[in-house]
């Protein structure tokens, strides 16, 4: 088996998937679903760990992160995402925020298999992870949201939550009082529900069953006095040192499941939780891998409020990556180059 899977990988070349293959190929209840798998694969010990390397410049700033899936499956693969991140882009230059390149890798034999843009990938599986950390943390009867941030994370958090919770309202709120405006006319025939724009946003989280921050904020959005009872916060936006979403004070109110734990620790909001002494490693409930895997319990009661502070692992990447480069092997997509040629 690995002689052929070997042989047939000397006939390919590597495959170039551009963002419209990526989003062709991806659709998000698949991503969903290969993200809760990478999950469930890490707590079994079934992938390459996890890692992340950060360079700041002065307008934005660059990460790798690294991830493989090893065991249990017909290929092993390996998935370096390089991703440069300027929130200053659209506005100055009209070019996105985030921007990159996923290598994609056969783990038994290191051949470069595919280069795919990281775009619609990044907004997809940090969604769908939000989507598989509510399955156990969020209320079975949440109903009402409240999102933090109107860019594209902000409309692909908004949908992927649809596929697990039965959503009725959904309070947006942005820096710019206009985004906030364009989401809500955007997502409210999306989603079939009232999205409404607010500018001020305290009162509204204050009566929401699910909160979602999606910002590059540097100073807290939320505290404790903020967060009702019951309630599920998926902290999206801190991906580095210097960014942060949550204070504190409601980390250390909350049920705390992080992506993971190393990673949240120096680039999470946890990392300010933990520096600021408000926490210790041990006080965090448990990594994500562990409630989906059961070895570790979801929400245990309706008024305990949880919070998943993901940063964004390169599990997810490797998951939705290897989903799209089988997927273009079977519909026959890509351009095909041999680099070492």
């Amino acid at each position: 088996m690995v002689v052929a899977q070997h042989a047939e990988t000397s006939r390919r070349g590597t495959l170039v998937l551009t963002r419209r293959d990526v989003r062709d190929l991806l659709d998000l209840d698949a991503c969903i679903a290969a993200v809760d798998a990478a999950f469930r694969a890490h707590a079994l010990g079934a992938t390459l760990a996890p890692g992340v390397l950060g360079t700041h410049v002065p307008d934005g700033g660059f990460h790798v992160k690294t991830a493989g899936l090893a065991e249990g499956r017909a290929r092993s693969y390996f998935a370096a995402k390089i991703n440069a991140n300027f929130p200053g882009n659209p506005a100055h230059f009209g070019l996105p925020t985030i921007q990159g390149v996923i290598t994609l890798h056969d783990a038994s034999d290191g051949a470069l298999l595919a280069l795919l843009d990281s775009m619609e990938i990044t907004t997809l599986r940090t969604a769908a992870a939000t989507a598989v950390a509510a399955r156990h943390l969020a209320r079975a009867d949440a109903r009402v949201i409240t999102v933090l941030g109107c860019g594209i994370q902000g409309r692909s958090q908004l949908l992927a939550l649809r596929r697990v919770r039965s959503i009725e309202r959904v309070c947006a709120w942005d820096v710019d009082p206009a985004a906030a405006v364009r989401y809500a006319e955007e997502m409210t025939p999306a989603l079939g529900c009232d999205v409404h724009a607010v500018v001020e946003y305290r009162a509204t989280v204050r009566a929401s069953d699910v909160i979602v921050t999606c910002t590059p904020s540097r100073q807290p959005l939320l505290s404790a006095a903020d967060v009702p009872p019951g309630c599920f916060v998926a902290a999206v936006g801190a991906d580095s040192e210097d960014k942060q979403e949550l204070a504190p004070d409601l980390l250390a109110r909350s049920v705390v499941v992080v992506d993971v734990l190393e990673q949240c620790a120096r680039i999470g909001d946890l990392h300010h939780a933990l520096a600021s002494g408000a926490m210790r490693r041990e006080d965090v409930h448990a990594e994500l891998a562990d409630v989906v895997s059961g070895r570790r319990p979801g929400r245990c009661s309706a008024d305990e409020i949880t919070v998943f502070d993901s940063t964004g692992t390169a599990l997810e990447d490797v998951a939705a990556a290897a989903l799209v480069y089988e997927r273009a092997l079977d519909a026959g997509m890509g351009v095909e180059l041999r680099l070492g040629a």
